[in-house]
């Protein structure tokens, strides 16, 4: 079966994304130097733009890297990469847009000086929705004893770069045993995120979701969990320290994404939870799906693409 088309925008060159384009020489492709942000849209409206942008820019930071795109440009050339994929497929439901910037090419070697110029790739897809079976019936965990998240104090989770090692070899542990998605530790045994999403608990009715200080991606849609979903719902949402051994005392357990925004959990190992439709978590999803709706109303006539 063919691999789906992805459309590519790189340095404002559209191209199908499985044509060579990117120099071996680029730094995100040798070392991994690079950031990335993601996008969903939602009735062809893009979804938390200034948030996403706002993070890309703390991540550059960061990394001491230049960002020479103002958000009105990259607004630009994301709007012709949509362009450009829906006239090669006419697809019309809504799209993953991912963006990641690199420090560029140059010699080769580590010294960030060596860099010749700031690069960018834009690659828009169909969004992946959660099958009706993840949906219902949720998916499984399983936790990484093999390696932990990285420190903070070493390679910061909460900067969105093109590093994804640690977490890869995590979700091979987990893979390995039969599970779809890994649940990773720090270096304290304290419980903090899965491969690519941020994770959320319900015990007593209440969510809890790890702190940011447990060294954790700092989750757009998390955030919006915390600050405007959970709070129109009337339901409790708190960052708490979490370890493994509060897995047998949780009731739900369900992932946070751009993507997908509440992904139900079935099982954590050996730990079972609810996924029914009267669960906290389905409360939660339904909360996001209103919150969808209203910004589209808000920001139809700027942000769509």
């Amino acid at each position: 079966m063919p691999a789906p088309y992805v459309q590519a925008n790189i340095n404002g060159t559209l191209q199908p994304a499985d044509q060579p384009a990117i120099s071996p020489l680029n730094r995100g492709f040798l070392y991994g130097d690079a950031i990335y942000e993601v996008w969903r849209t939602y009735r062809g409206v893009l979804f938390s733009w200034e948030e996403h942008w706002t993070r890309l820019e703390r991540s550059a930071e960061a990394l001491y890297l230049d960002l020479p795109y103002t958000r009105s440009q990259m607004l630009g050339e994301i709007r012709r990469t949509v362009q450009a994929f829906r006239d090669q497929t006419h697809f019309a439901g809504d799209l993953y847009v991912r963006l990641q910037v690199s420090r560029g090419g140059g010699p080769i070697g580590l010294d960030p000086a060596l860099a010749d110029q700031t690069e960018f790739v834009l690659l828009v897809q169909p969004k992946p929705d959660l099958s009706g079976d993840a949906l219902r019936n949720g998916i499984r965990l399983s936790v990484a004893t093999g390696l932990h998240r990285n420190s903070p104090q070493t390679l910061n989770p909460a900067w969105k770069t093109g590093n994804y090692l640690n977490n890869i070899l995590c979700l091979r542990e987990a893979r390995a045993r039969g599970a779809n998605e890994v649940l990773m530790t720090n270096l304290a045994g304290e419980i903090t995120e899965s491969a690519v999403c941020n994770v959320a608990f319900v015990r007593s009715g209440e969510v809890l979701t790890p702190p940011l200080a447990a060294g954790i991606l700092e989750g757009i849609t998390r955030a919006q969990m915390l600050r405007t979903v959970g709070p129109a719902l009337g339901v409790a949402v708190r960052e708490v320290v979490l370890t493994p051994a509060d897995l047998p005392s949780m009731e739900e357990c369900f992932l946070i994404s751009t993507s997908n925004d509440v992904q139900p959990v079935a099982s954590v190992d050996e730990h079972r939870y609810r996924t029914d439709t009267g669960s906290v978590s389905r409360r939660i999803k339904a909360g996001f799906a209103a919150l969808l709706e209203s910004s589209y109303a808000e920001h139809k006539a700027e942000l769509t693409v």
